[in-house]
């Protein structure tokens, strides 16, 4: 059975300063992160300990708990791919097409997704996701790392928005940083995300 490992980071700790510094994105994926994908593979060794042992008075907790750290996993992994210290502007090509279709405008989805960022209760995250029932792009919130989400959607663009992302540079002023995440957008990793979601479903 293979384990979820840490994935190396696509640029070096300090590359996307000044928006986020070299000291919380090192914290960010070398202790989150990794607890997250600790949390995921310790959790499945006690789901197979339970079912080796046909004792499933814990499971709820347990299926609960793994849903916590894998999907912290998935959407970290996604974070530092959206990001880049070669990013910003605004996208082109079908991804600029289906954010004009279903949103208006490219300053209506960013006003949209960083209101929604800045806005998620405690901790949490703002996804702009493909949904496939309607073909269509979507923001949503996401609580914690799970929850509030449609059952089928694909995010292709992620913007974290626990205070570990960032406390220590912004304090509680989560506003200013998600202004600062647009400037780091790879626009290429979210159009590819976009083509392979809008391509299956």
């Amino acid at each position: 059975m293979g384990n979820y490992t840490l994935p190396d980071m696509p640029y070096d700790y300090a590359a996307l300063e000044p928006a986020i510094t070299g000291e919380i994105l090192e914290l960010h994926h070398a202790k989150h992160h990794a607890a997250y994908v600790k949390g995921a593979n310790d959790t499945l060794e006690r789901l197979a300990e339970a079912r080796d042992k046909s004792e499933y008075g814990g499971l709820v907790g347990l299926e609960k708990t793994f849903a916590f750290h894998l999907s912290g996993h998935v959407l970290h992994s996604i974070f530092w791919e959206n990001l880049s210290p070669d990013g910003g502007d605004r996208p082109d090509g079908e991804l600029r097409a289906a954010i004009d279709e279903h949103f208006g405008s490219f300053e209506a989805l960013q006003k949209q997704l960083s209101t929604a960022t800045s806005t998620v209760q405690g901790s949490g995250w703002g996804v702009l996701a493909w949904e496939p029932l309607s073909r269509r792009l979507i923001v949503e919130q996401i609580y914690d790392h799970h929850g509030n989400v449609g059952l089928n959607t694909t995010p292709v663009l992620v913007f974290d928005a626990w205070e570990h992302a960032y406390y220590l540079q912004y304090r509680n002023v989560r506003p200013d940083y998600v202004d600062k995440l647009w400037g780091l957008v790879n626009w290429d990793d979210v159009s590819r995300r976009f083509a392979e979601a809008s391509k299956v479903h």
